[in-house]
């Protein structure tokens, strides 16, 4: 099991990569593949255990400042594969045997560049750094975007044209430090390599982790399934969490908003934690804590 000291440091690569190198040491049925790259040719890892024909997908850190979302699914991603591993149960539920059912899929952080920057500054955007820094002021303590300034949670094909257009009443019409949506839908590598992993993969549902705000999110548009309302129902009741809408520049362009139009299945968009992002890491054990059973049924549910 992870000790406490991989979860003591800002989720940017080298982080990330010492996590994966320990879960892929110590579960040797756990599977890393790359599903694709950023725009700076970083790889957009994907985790899986279980049953690889039928998943359910979880995707984090979309946003530069929310790089505590990354932190959060590896360490779930470690107490599933030592329940798996030592045939324990996890918050009652028999893992091993969930995931023979339907496995898990995690990409722990969707846009690599964005956390990149955020973490370790402009000059971590390579041949964009000209352009973060225009974008930025210098200052990237609140960097959203990829590399190349475009929101990924906004670059979806889920009401975009309608977003654009809310954008541009907002004055956001070019690569910024946030809710910038590109030039069209899935125009940035990282949108487009989940989008396409979906497209190939059986995903029963997915969850995005964002933070922060202790919502769940679960309809879009036309798509109100009773089954999706019930199952965010119970995600709320497990963590004590609120169902909610989001509202404004929020409401579409997003990956939750995008999969439950595109397969008519049940996505949720989870906030975690509450402040100010980027969220500090002396809140995650209280985060861990208070979703970890809301983990475990999204994951069986």
């Amino acid at each position: 099991m992870l000790q406490q000291q991989f979860m003591e440091k800002k989720a940017d690569k080298h982080t990330r990569e010492a996590i994966i190198g320990k879960l892929l040491l110590d579960y040797g049925f756990l599977s890393r593949d790359t599903i694709g790259e950023s725009r700076c040719s970083r790889p957009i890892d994907l985790l899986c255990v279980g049953n690889r024909r039928k998943q359910v997908l979880f995707a984090a850190a979309f946003h530069g400042m929310e790089w505590i979302t990354s932190l959060i699914l590896l360490r779930f991603l470690d107490e599933i594969c030592l329940s798996v591993k030592t045939g324990s149960s996890l918050c009652g539920v028999r893992i091993g045997s969930a995931l023979n059912r339907r496995g898990l899929a995690v990409i722990p952080c969707v846009n690599p560049d964005g956390v990149e920057i955020q973490i370790n500054g402009v000059e971590a955007a390579g041949n964009y750094r000209e352009l973060v820094f225009s974008a930025s002021g210098g200052d990237v303590s609140g960097w959203q975007a990829n590399a190349a300034g475009v929101d990924l949670n906004h670059n979806f094909s889920a009401d975009w044209e309608n977003l654009r257009q809310r954008e541009t009443e907002k004055g956001i019409l070019s690569p910024a430090p946030t809710q910038y949506g590109g030039e069209y839908p899935e125009s940035e590598p990282e949108s487009r390599s989940v989008a396409s992993y979906c497209r190939t993969g059986n995903m029963t549902h997915a969850l995005a982790f964002h933070s922060q705000g202790e919502e769940i999110y679960w309809d879009f548009g036309s798509y109100h399934d009773p089954e999706a309302l019930r199952m965010a129902n119970m995600m709320a009741c497990a963590s004590g969490y609120t169902v909610a809408r989001p509202e404004g520049l929020a409401c579409g362009g997003g990956f939750k908003d995008w999969f439950v139009e595109k397969f008519h299945r049940p996505a949720f968009t989870v906030e975690v934690g509450s402040g100010k992002n980027p969220l500090p890491l002396s809140d995650f054990e209280q985060i861990y804590q208070k979703i970890r059973e809301m983990l475990v049924l999204a994951a069986v549910l």
